[in-house]
């Protein structure tokens, strides 16, 4: 049975975990990690939903991490790569879903990953990965004559903008088109900008309540606009796929693989 603990496991993303763990056969939770202060250590790890579960929230990584297989940790970057330091020193493989890394610490990843496996991907639901599938098909057909806009809207909590899921459409898009999203992206306008360069691809961000997650791509042609739309009710999506990211990396080989590599999109 595959031992996962959580990081991060006392807030909205954890907790889902935690409870996504508790509920899939063949896996065990075997640790629960929060940043040291927290005000969850010490508590059950289960107690947010009625449940004993033994195991209780620590800030002890290194003891979490002698005991656990897989680490899944949707934390922030500067805590991530903290955890990944002591998931090398114990050769525990990692399941990232964090968003907000620089290129600097994506680098770190995918240097970490030569000797550790790792799936890291913005966005572990099944559903977004298929649309970013959809996305690339489409981008392939809407090369001139089209504008591309990406519109995501996330919770009033959220810390980053645009969405590390907006910034993967992205990148599928441009990529399809051959082009380079760093020199092609637009992220907001105001005042004059002048006419639209038509081979931008722009990104608006809204953050407000308790919205989970909604992203739209328009391709918006003379006479025409193509929409394609996924849209979260909660978070338990992104913990179902994360658990199968998990489960996938039992028997791999050290490498950086992605949501694509885990429902075999490519």
């Amino acid at each position: 049975m595959m031992k996962i603990a959580i990081a991060g496991a006392s807030g909205r993303m954890g907790q889902m975990l935690v409870e996504t763990v508790l509920n899939t056969p063949e896996v065990m939770l075997s640790g629960a990690l929060e940043r040291a202060g927290a005000a969850a250590l010490g508590q059950d790890a289960g107690a947010f939903a009625g449940r004993q579960t033994g195991i209780a929230i620590t800030d002890d990584v290194e003891r979490v991490l002698a005991h656990a297989d897989v680490l899944i940790d949707f934390t922030r970057p500067e805590g991530t790569l903290e955890y990944l330091k002591a998931a090398r020193r114990h050769g525990t493989r990692m399941v990232i879903g964090t968003t907000g890394f620089a290129e600097s610490q994506k680098a770190e990843l995918a240097a970490a990953a030569q000797t550790l496996g790792i799936v890291f991907a913005p966005n572990m639901s099944v559903g977004v990965n298929v649309t970013l599938k959809l996305l690339q098909v489409a981008a392939a057909h809407f090369a001139t004559g089209y504008d591309i806009e990406i519109i995501e809207a996330h919770h009033r909590h959220k810390v980053d903008a645009p969405s590390g899921t907006a910034l993967q459409m992205g990148e599928v898009i441009a990529t399809a088109l051959g082009r380079d999203l760093a020199s092609c992206a637009v992220y907001g306008r105001h005042g004059v900008t002048g006419e639209r360069d038509p081979s931008t691809i722009g990104f608006s961000a809204i953050r407000g309540g308790d919205i989970v997650g909604d992203h739209t791509v328009m391709f918006a042609g003379t006479g025409e606009r193509i929409e394609i739309t996924h849209k979260s009710a909660n978070r338990l999506a992104y913990a179902q796929g994360a658990v199968r990211a998990a489960r996938f990396l039992a028997g791999r080989p050290a490498g950086l693989y992605d949501m694509w590599d885990v429902l075999g999109l490519r």
